[in-house]
């Protein structure tokens, strides 16, 4: 480390993507993206901003669009925060809502960006013990000393908590914020959009990259009472006041508006899994109940690690944690049906092969 670095900068521990191949062909089913495009009104939407209007700023405030997700989830418009992906909204949180002499809690395996934040901003944390069968045991989130942050459904497990558990972990924690990320509550559970006006601790991340097929604009948003909202405000607009592009911000207005095309590519989407579902467990995996756009799978015959390595050399990319709970488990993302056919056949040649040395 260099002697230049500050603390902050020493301390990090950078969260890892999902790799992104270059390779022609790949199937690409590790990083959780939609396998399809956005709605035909995106592109209109985009075309209309290519003009003269790019040599200004854009909103800083993102009016417009955050107009149109306070229609969509039926709050007000103040109660509405937008940024460049959940990420950097999930970011802002951290620095609004956590401090550094305080412990938060989130689950032992979750989204890995929880910890990766925590250590960059020096907050202590606690990591939380899940259940034998990967659930989430609400009451070990209660009377946190400094907040708590979850993923419902969680990441990588695609296990969702329901309405009530969310409710009674913002009951059980005072005073203390509750930050529930849903981005990929679409695919199924229910939201706890309806349990902001209830709860002043409680704030909603979402994003438009999995369920609306916007990840390559970085569009995120969170919704809560207008207190927690100013507080993102207040971070954000002594960090970037300017996070989302016209672009960004005109597509993803779009988007949001195209209830049709969403509800469409959702449901193909939740069919699709559960048709993988059912393949899996005959080929002799073990399947973790998923409510997202994904499945979390344990490999018969092959350790996790392997199976992963020998699709990637037949040009499937899936995603294997190297961590002690989850090392024996492949997360595999759900892809057009024509692709997650050509994974069936790779699996079961792989298997079979396996089998018979």
């Amino acid at each position: 480390m260099s002697d230049l670095w500050s603390e902050m900068a020493k301390r990090a521990k950078p969260y890892e993507a999902g790799e992104q191949s270059l390779r022609p062909g790949t199937v690409k089913l590790n990083t959780n993206e939609n396998p399809y495009p956005p709605c035909p009104p995106v592109f209109k939407a985009l075309e209309s901003c290519l003009g003269s209007s790019l040599r200004t700023y854009p909103d800083p405030n993102s009016s417009t669009l955050r107009q149109a997700i306070a229609r969509l989830h039926g709050v007000n418009e103040n109660q509405v925060f937008a940024g460049n992906g959940s990420d950097e909204v999930l970011g802002f949180a951290f620095m609004a809502f956590f401090r550094t002499d305080r412990t938060i809690r989130f689950p032992e395996v979750t989204y890995s960006f929880y910890p990766a934040y925590a250590q960059l901003f020096g907050i202590p944390y606690e990591k939380t013990a899940l259940r034998e069968d990967f659930t989430i045991d609400e009451a070990r989130f209660f009377g946190s000393e400094g907040g708590v942050i979850f993923p419902n459904p969680n990441a990588p497990t695609g296990i969702v908590l329901p309405l009530s558990a969310v409710r009674d972990i913002c009951m059980n924690n005072g005073d203390r914020p509750v930050i529930v990320d849903e981005a990929y509550i679409d695919f199924g559970g229910e939201t706890a959009i309806s349990a902001i006006a209830e709860f002043k601790n409680l704030l909603i991340v979402r994003t438009l990259s999995k369920s609306r097929s916007l990840a390559g604009l970085r569009v995120g948003y969170a919704v809560g009472q207008e207190d927690m909202i100013e507080a993102l405000n207040r971070v954000k607009n002594s960090f970037n006041s300017y996070p989302l592009d016209r672009l960004a911000q005109a597509a993803a207005q779009a988007a949001i508006e195209d209830e049709s095309y969403f509800n469409e590519t959702v449901s193909v989407i939740k069919r699709t899994r559960e048709t993988a579902q059912e393949t899996f467990v005959s080929l002799g995996f073990d399947v973790l109940p998923s409510s997202a756009n994904f499945l979390f799978v344990r490999p018969p015959v092959l350790p996790a690690e392997q199976l992963y390595r020998e699709l990637k050399d037949r040009g499937i990319l899936v995603r294997h944690f190297k961590q002690k709970k989850t090392e024996d488990w492949l997360r595999v993302s759900i892809g057009k049906e024509e692709e997650m056919a050509q994974l069936y056949r790779e699996l079961a040649d792989i298997l079979s092969a396996a089998i018979q040395t």
